[in-house]
């Protein structure tokens, strides 16, 4: 492809040896193979304060909260695994979003979001795989303008479903995972040529 899509890749984790890590990084993967240029972020590297409009108001937006948003700006797509927290998302990535949603004088209403394409994904040790806190994701994207592909998985039994190496021992499940990496650089790229 001539155009190269830029996709920012995180999940909604802390946790050093995340299950959702690792899948993202598995649809990263699918997505740099088909062309994209793909940037991974771990969120321990971006610490946020818990969103506080006082604080916003007396201090301003937060550094990172700024470099956030710049990173997302600078990508067209985002490759996001959430875990479940209590049938939703995290409240790491819940702040994450919503700090990256601040106005900033001289830009338009949800810059970081807008008119970017996400691809969203799940992993945990229940035998849901983390599906309902996808209906949460999907619900709080699509209402900031971002287009969220309809596919998506949630690896159950995450913690029997890795390989020491961080593939995905069942080959199906990596392959589903893969394309999803790969469909978003693909409607990325058709979205901007």
């Amino acid at each position: 492809m001539s155009y190269t899509p830029r996709i920012l890749a995180f999940a909604g984790s802390a946790r050093k040896d995340s299950f959702n890590k690792r899948v993202v990084q598995i649809a990263a993967n699918g997505a740099r193979t088909a062309g994209a240029d793909v940037t991974y972020l771990d969120f321990r590297d971006l610490p946020l304060p818990l969103y506080d409009q006082d604080l916003e108001a007396k201090q301003g937006i937060p550094e990172n909260a700024l470099k956030l948003k710049d990173l997302m700006k600078s990508h067209q797509g985002l490759l996001i695994a959430s875990p479940e927290y209590n049938s939703s998302v995290t409240p790491l990535l819940k702040n994450a979003i919503d700090w990256a949603s601040r106005p900033v004088e001289g830009e338009p209403p949800l810059a970081a979001f807008a008119d970017k394409v996400a691809g969203i994904m799940s992993a945990s040790p229940g035998g849901l795989g983390g599906l309902r806190g996808l209906v949460h994701l999907r619900s709080i994207l699509s209402n900031i303008r971002v287009l969220v592909l309809p596919e998506q998985v949630a690896v159950m039994k995450a913690h029997e479903a890795f390989n020491p190496n961080g593939t995905l021992k069942d080959p199906q499940q990596q392959q589903t995972v893969e394309q999803i990496g790969a469909k978003l650089a693909m409607v990325v790229a058709k979205l901007n040529v």
